[in-house]
């Protein structure tokens, strides 16, 4: 797995994942909250399989 989720993009995947969570245990939205696992996850590993394969990335990249 090569790192494709930069700085800012994983600060937000990490609170928006989070939220979710918090929201579908306190049953204040449904089933569709715990995705919130699934942005969590990609935020904490650095790593989207969406990005992957739209060849997609958020990191800088080195300016040699």
């Amino acid at each position: 797995m090569k790192i494709n989720v930069g700085g800012v993009d994983r600060i937000v995947r990490i609170v928006v994942g989070l939220v979710l969570i918090g929201l579908a245990a306190t049953g204040m939205i449904g089933v569709w909250g715990w995705l919130g696992v699934v942005v969590l996850a990609t935020g904490v590993f650095k790593f989207c399989p969406g990005y992957a394969l739209f060849g997609m990335s958020t990191c800088p990249t080195d300016k040699k």
